[in-house]
């Protein structure tokens, strides 16, 4: 009789130096039945198989090893099986099995190191799949939704500065700029990456030459007010948001925008009115929950300027 399976029940139990008893304890059945399972006499209900191998910490694949390495507790062991799978359904659970260590205080340093493991390989993975998608996002045609290609293209870039590929994406796009000049969004993009990466007296002169060309894009006057912001141009800066206001924005972004100008100028009961204006127009909009949340910073707005 092939006794693999009960010759790794036995050194499983004998590993975490349990008694028959504690295991027929844990598993609500008596210990010469856990006996007879290590004789190979019978087996267990395969229902019971899964509760047997937590305890001992091992997978239900391991009983049927003929070589099992040993780890030091099931998190571990659940860390070999993502390295092996890079699935995120095991990526999860391994995760939930350290969070439970975690909360006990039980972590060694392997754990430790394993943890921070396990989230580089997850955050690699998610970074291709973000890639794969914002690639294929831009891929689709601006005119079928044009709001929404918009902030893909800006996720987009945002990915590549979180990548440190910020001068990869700014040459992309100004070859984009260059063979596409009349693509306003791709100038859009363009000023986007330029004003993150702090190159701002570059894009004020982008900027500047763009709005004679693209007068009523209503994003490009949003990004020179950003600019001019950082160039400390405050008024030439509201007058660009007040402009894209007036063409018509979004989601009131020329409000949010002169809101921050505002309070970075420490005109805090100016940067308090604009966001009740915005909370008001969402409330309005039916959008209860951002309504709140721009109340909350306007609070905030209200506590400086009362000090």
């Amino acid at each position: 009789m092939n006794t693999l399976f009960s010759d790794n029940l036995k050194k499983f139990r004998q590993r975490k130096n349990y008694t028959q008893e504690f295991v027929a304890d844990k598993l609500g059945v008596s210990s010469h039945t856990v006996s007879r399972w290590e004789c190979g006499t019978t087996l267990p209900d395969v229902l019971l198989l899964p509760e047997i191998a937590r305890l001992y910490e091992v997978t239900v694949d391991d009983f049927y090893k003929k070589s099992t390495v040993a780890y030091d507790n099931y998190a571990q062991r659940l860390s070999s099986v993502y390295e092996n799978s890079r699935d995120p359904e095991d990526f999860m659970r391994c995760r939930n099995e350290y969070l439970k260590l975690i909360k006990q205080g039980t972590l060694s340093t392997a754990d430790k190191w394993q943890y921070g493991w396990i989230h580089m390989y997850m955050m690699n993975y998610c970074r291709d799949i973000a890639v794969e998608w914002y690639d294929k996002a831009v891929a689709d045609n601006p005119e079928d939704d044009p709001q929404n290609y918009s902030i893909a293209c800006m996720q987009r870039i945002w990915m590549f500065f979180l990548l440190k590929k910020e001068d990869e994406i700014i040459s992309e796009l100004k070859e984009k700029v260059k063979t596409n000049p009349d693509d306003h969004i791709a100038t859009d993009n363009l000023l986007i990456a330029l004003i993150w990466a702090e190159k701002n007296e570059e894009a004020y002169s982008i900027f500047k030459k763009a709005i004679q060309k693209f007068p009523d894009d209503w994003h490009m006057y949003i990004y020179g007010g950003d600019i001019a912001k950082a160039l400390k141009k405050y008024d030439e800066a509201l007058e660009y948001y007040d402009k894209a206001g007036e063409i018509g924005t979004y989601f009131c972004d020329e409000m949010d925008c002169k809101s921050n100008l505002y309070a970075e100028t420490g005109e805090y009961e100016k940067a308090y009115n604009e966001k009740m204006k915005m909370a008001d127009i969402y409330r309005q909009r039916g959008y209860d929950v951002e309504a709140e949340m721009v109340e909350k910073k306007a609070k905030e707005y209200l506590e400086k300027m009362n000090k």
